[in-house]
């Protein structure tokens, strides 16, 4: 079964089973998407399937200077530069709503107040992308938190259901939750981070309550055929540690998001990012118990990707790093062409160079 194919299923219809992760790029000062974003991604319609960089679904959502939102009419508008270019190159197009919890700090949010967690504690080997003492743009180590009420995390919860009903105004195909890599949503997952005594913490339920609440209310706005999430199950960034019921919390979570019928869920294997990689065995559990489209991200290349949709473990590949120096990373792979390597000081922040100044593979097939 081949990475390149047309690919159908729960209403999601792809030109191949690429999809190009979401990555940072910290282009937007004001927030606002704009023509070299639209550019940027364009460049990279080899793939079946786009997701964007995380995108702020309020102000106090952010842990990383200039990076796009969806909370404001402005913002919705500059999206559709982006979505009507992607969708010109017949390339289906998700943005990752992004609410970072506690991984911020005080520049990042506004009136310089203290950054919300699900509890109070501190991500103190953490950084954020803020402004120091200097009043410098650098990393800066995470805030110290304050803890969401119960009726501050209802108020969490519209934020995301708003961004999404915003993000379909924008002409997106649909909407990725970033329930991954240590920002919020794992945070009250995970029982060493959620000290809470109330509704929201304690039990698996109770800690999976706000990620279920905002995938519902997503729902309510926009329809399961447009909603998703990503995880990462087994996890480390960010100071999560492992804990006990990690295996019954993520069968859980597949179990309750299946019977919501969302589209798909998006897996990411950390030990791309030098963290934990996720045990054997696991795709075929998680499978098991999700009956919808599983992508996975983290170290993925041709024969891996491949060799995992034969065996039916997933239905799409996604890769991330690779996109930002091969904008046709698809073709690439399809042809066994060489892959360019990235400058990584060039990642975050800036203008075109490193950003939409990588040329396409010169070589023959």
């Amino acid at each position: 079964m081949s990475l390149f194919e047309n690919y159908s299923g729960k209403g999601l219809e792809l030109k191949n089973r690429v999809v190009m992760a979401p990555m940072t790029r910290a282009r937007n000062p004001n927030g606002i998407p704009n023509d070299l974003n639209a550019l940027y991604y364009q460049q990279r319609t080899g793939a079946g399937l786009i997701i964007t960089e995380g995108t702020a679904i309020s102000p106090t959502s952010m842990g990383v200077l200039h990076v796009p939102g969806l909370f404001t009419k402005e913002q919705v508008e500059g999206w559709k530069l982006v979505t009507k270019a992607v969708h010109a190159e017949d390339t289906k197009i998700f943005t990752q709503l992004w609410h970072v919890g506690r991984v911020s700090h005080v520049s990042n949010q506004p009136d310089r107040q203290a950054p919300v967690g699900a509890s109070a504690k501190q991500a103190a080997e953490s950084s954020a992308w803020g402004y120091d003492e200097q009043g410098k743009e650098s990393f800066v180590i995470a805030s110290k938190p304050h803890p969401l009420t119960s009726g501050e995390v209802k108020q969490v919860v519209k934020d995301f259901a708003n961004a999404a009903a915003n993000a379909v105004e924008a002409g997106f195909d649909g909407v990725e939750l970033h329930g991954a890599n240590g920002y919020l949503i794992e945070q009250f997952l995970n029982p060493f981070i959620n000290d809470r005594t109330d509704e929201y913490g304690g039990s698996i339920v109770n800690r999976s309550r706000f990620l279920l609440e905002a995938i519902d209310a997503s729902i309510a706005e926009i329809g399961a055929e447009k909603v998703a999430i990503r995880l990462t199950p087994y996890g480390g960034l960010h100071e999560l540690p492992h804990y006990d019921e990690i295996e019954e919390t993520y069968a859980y979570l597949a179990s309750e998001l299946g019977k919501r019928g969302i589209v798909y869920i998006h897996l990411m294997d950390q030990k791309s990012r030098g963290s934990f990689a996720l045990p054997d065995g696991f795709l075929k559990r998680f499978r098991a118990n999700f009956n919808g489209i599983i992508i996975l991200a983290g170290g993925m290349d041709k024969e891996l990707s491949e060799k995992y949709i034969a065996e039916g473990l997933i239905d799409l590949a996604a890769f991330g790093e690779a996109f930002i120096a091969n904008p046709d990373l698809t073709n690439r792979l399809k042809y066994g062409y060489e892959l360019a390597l990235p400058n990584r000081d060039l990642h975050y922040g800036g203008a075109a160079h490193g950003y939409t100044d990588y040329p396409v593979y010169a070589g023959n097939s």
